[in-house]
């Protein structure tokens, strides 16, 4: 008797396995990249200078409101990407002063929103071969539906962050 409830149990067990069939919902798609939501055209909507020195000091006022100053309000950048997703260059707009080189190449320091803490960085460069780093944005609000970006540019000496600007910036589409 007990050898037949084997027998009955191997015979229920293979049927089991053979109805587990991995059912496919649709071709494979790569994962959306940071490449993607950061490529386009963007428009400013606020313009943050953050004396760092006197923020650490506790020092008030540390921040000026930069956006109705030096024509910012007419300030774009556009970062452009190949048919791949692959960084290509970047170009600012406007008559603005310029904070940072305002033509060139870019790309992140990751594909991806990291798992910890850290930002993601924008390498800007003066080279296609992207060899001369002329300066580093990091991204401290990732682009998502509601198409807003932060990007953050520190001006550092010896190390130590002297003064930042903060840029929030909307979608332009």
């Amino acid at each position: 008797m007990r050898s037949k409830s084997y027998y009955w149990l191997a015979l229920f067990m293979c049927f089991f396995a053979m109805s587990c069939d991995n059912t496919e919902d649709g071709s494979y798609v790569n994962p959306i990249t940071l490449y993607e939501k950061v490529n386009g055209t963007w428009g400013l909507t606020n313009l943050k200078m953050v004396d760092e020195v006197a923020k650490a000091a506790k020092i008030e006022p540390n921040e000026e409101n930069l956006s109705t100053f030096f024509n910012y309000e007419d300030f774009k950048i556009n970062f452009s990407v190949d048919e791949k997703n692959n960084p290509t260059s970047y170009e600012v707009t406007g008559n603005v002063p310029p904070l940072f080189a305002p033509k060139g190449y870019w790309e992140l320091s990751s594909d991806f929103q990291p798992t910890n803490a850290s930002a993601v960085k924008i390498y800007l460069y003066s080279d296609a071969q992207k060899t001369q780093k002329t300066d580093e944005l990091r991204i401290s609000s990732v682009p998502g539906k509601n198409g807003e970006m932060e990007l953050q540019l520190v001006h550092s000496s010896a190390g130590i962050s002297i003064v930042s600007y903060v840029f929030k910036l909307n979608a332009i589409n």
